[in-house]
């Protein structure tokens, strides 16, 4: 399923004018109704949408005046999003509802607000079906990860979990300077998150080892994105969850 998610994502089709923005974005900016966004109409929309939220007219947005505008762009993805999953339109989402999807239908939402809306495609191809696979778990920590792992890199980006032209840019450069390792140091990033994340939360320690002691789900789930080289042995893992109990 991964191959034909790819085969779609990197596909011209879904992205259009908008690219990651998508969705309830280009209902907000598609001045004419057409399903595209062109630039003029993104100038317009979004001189007008400064206009309406400038609530003392003094011709700029401030803290607070953007975090209103702010919350309603986020609210008409939300809204979008939620329509996906209400298949019979009923103002609820139910078991049912999710039953209903098609494996088409699910593999579009999972591509539309997993790949597309956070900006995938502009990282460097050889960490995108990891940084999916990671957004799909852990939302916008994943874009975390990478850019304190960048940060550790020696790179000067801010770490606010969104995929920017700044973020992008260093991804880019730290995939120039490290080819054949780069995936591996996000993977490694990705399994350190989870051993932390277990290391605060005993109640989430069931998902890093098993009642047997062996890797969990968490683990294995970084580590298929990681060479076999780099991956722990059973005497490593034991040692880094002993002090668990």
């Amino acid at each position: 399923m991964m191959q034909r998610m790819h085969g779609n994502m990197m596909g011209g089709g879904m992205m259009g004018v908008m690219g990651p923005m998508g969705g309830g974005m280009t209902k907000m900016l598609d001045a004419d109704g057409d399903g595209k966004v062109t630039p003029e109409e993104m100038r317009t929309q979004l001189q007008a949408k400064l206009a309406e939220y400038d609530g003392d007219g003094d011709g700029s947005l401030s803290i607070a005046e953007f975090e209103t505008l702010h919350s309603a762009m986020i609210r008409e993805m939300m809204v979008d999003r939620f329509q996906h999953l209400d298949a019979d339109g009923d103002g609820a989402v139910t078991t049912a509802d999710v039953r209903r999807l098609t494996q088409e239908q699910a593999v579009d939402i999972f591509i539309r607000h997993y790949f597309i809306r956070p900006g995938i495609a502009k990282l460097p191809e050889s960490i995108q079906a990891s940084a999916f696979d990671m957004y799909v778990n852990a939302g916008a920590n994943a874009v975390k990860i990478l850019q304190r792992l960048l940060c550790d890199m020696g790179q000067k980006i801010a770490v606010d979990g969104v995929i920017g032209p700044q973020t992008a840019a260093a991804a880019a450069r730290a995939e120039r300077a490290g080819p054949r390792h780069f995936a591996d140091a996000y993977g490694i990033a990705r399994r350190n998150y989870y051993f932390r994340l277990a290391d605060r939360r005993p109640a989430s320690r069931k998902y890093a080892r098993t009642r047997a002691g062996g890797k969990g789900g968490w683990i294995r789930r970084a580590e298929d994105f990681i060479s076999p080289r780099y991956h722990l042995t059973d005497a490593e893992f034991g040692r880094r969850v002993a002090a668990w109990g």
